[in-house]
C-alpha cells in the first residue's frame, strides 16, 4: 500500500479529487442556470456528473492496476500456437501470389497506348503533343 502514497500518487489523488469536485461543481452551476430559465443548461446539468463519474472510474482503475500489476509472461510465445488433438484447424494469414496477366495482343487500343507510354519513357523531355502518331491523327481529323 506504500506505493500509493508516493509524491506522484498523492498528486494523482489530488488531481482526481479536483477533477471530480470541479465537474460536480459545474453540474450544480448548470442546474442553477437551468432553474433560472436557461433550457440549454438542462443537458449540461446531467452531462457534468457523467464526466465526474468518468474521472472517478479512471482513478479507480489506476489504483487497481497499481495494486495488482499484470503478471509478466513466463516464456516468449511461440510462433506456432499449441494445438490439441481434435481441435479445429485455424487458417493463418493469406498469402497472395502474383500472377502474370495474359498478353492482350488482340486489343489495338491497348497496344497503341503501350506504344505511346514507351515513346514517352524514351523521350522524357517531350510533350504529349510531340508524339509522332498524335500529329498524324490530328491531321486526319481536319
Amino acid at each position: 500500500m506504500k506505493g500509493l502514497w508516493t509524491p506522484a500518487w498523492i498528486a494523482r489523488h489530488v488531481l482526481a479529487l479536483v477533477a471530480i469536485a470541479g465537474c460536480l461543481g459545474l453540474g450544480w452551476w448548470q442546474f442553477s442556470r437551468a432553474s433560472g430559465g436557461n433550457t440549454l443548461s438542462w443537458g449540461y446539468t446531467f452531462e457534468w456528473p457523467v464526466f465526474a463519474g468518468f474521472f472517478a472510474f479512471l482513478w479507480y482503475r489506476e489504483v487497481q492496476l497499481a495494486r495488482k500489476p499484470p503478471r509478466p509472461a513466463d516464456e516468449e510465445p511461440d510462433d506456432e500456437p499449441e494445438r490439441l488433438p481434435g481441435s479445429p484447424v485455424t487458417v493463418g494469414r493469406p498469402v497472395r501470389v502474383a500472377i502474370d496477366a495474359p498478353p492482350a495482343e488482340d486489343d489495338p487500343e491497348l497496344a497503341a497506348y503501350n506504344d505511346y507510354l514507351a515513346w514517352l519513357a524514351a523521350h522524357p523531355g517531350a510533350r504529349p503533343a510531340d508524339y509522332p502518331r498524335h500529329q498524324s491523327k490530328q491531321r486526319s481529323k481536319k
